[in-house]
């Protein structure tokens, strides 16, 4: 039996959990779920994510929530070298990064996208320029710490991908729609690495269906 993936592609949340399955050559089935009608909110969708939020995964009997957390089960389930559970401080290293992606990177760029892509485009509001640059600088911060990481790593956890790395793609492929786009010429290693991950087939396709759903 397929798993389900509840939510629609375009969710920074949910296409991370999509690359995951595309990476581990995993089937299954996305179940769009419509925030318009406020189907998140309903008591069927909250039954699979009490926040009422997405993504939720359902595989067989077992449901789970939380995006990084089901990206862990694919990837276990399906003995993916992306966690390096094979080496005790490999893994380690690949959790201390994921750590950072969701405090350090993933909490400015929701905001930056929120303010320059979903606000305006979805409901007609106008960007609050002075939020977009406190994210902007925050975001700064944290890619001076990856620009010097990546001159003495291939990637992030070390000289291998891993889950650390590709949790970052969805956020990283809006921040390139954004306006700002160009920051990432400040920080030339940073760039390189994302154009990377942007290039692998898992990611390319996963990002077809994000275009598809938006």
């Amino acid at each position: 039996m397929a798993m389900k993936v509840f939510g629609q592609p375009m969710s920074t949340n949910v296409a991370r959990v999509l690359v995951c399955l595309e990476e581990a050559g995993v089937k299954y089935e996305v179940v769009p779920v419509d925030f318009a009608t406020a189907e998140h909110k309903s008591p069927e969708h909250t039954s699979r994510n009490p926040f009422g939020q997405v993504p939720a995964l359902q595989d067989g009997d077992l449901v789970l929530f939380e995006s990084r957390a089901i990206s862990r089960y694919v990837l276990r389930k399906n003995s993916s070298e992306l966690l390096k559970e094979g080496s005790l401080g490999d893994s380690a290293r690949v959790d201390v990064w994921l750590e950072v992606e969701s405090h350090h990177f993933d909490r400015p760029m929701a905001v930056i996208i929120y303010q320059c892509l979903v606000l305006p485009v979805y409901f007609g509001g106008k960007t609050d320029e002075k939020i977009v640059e406190e994210n902007l600088e925050t975001l700064r911060k944290t890619f001076r710490v990856y620009e010097d990481r990546l001159s003495r790593s291939t990637y992030l956890a070390g000289d291998f991908i891993s889950l650390a790395d590709l949790s970052h793609f969805p956020t990283a492929y809006y921040l390139l729609a954004t306006p700002h786009a160009g920051m990432l010429d400040e920080f030339p290693r940073v760039k390189a690495w994302i154009d990377g991950m942007l290039a692998r087939p898992a990611v390319i396709k996963v990002i077809e269906m994000m275009k598809a759903s938006a």
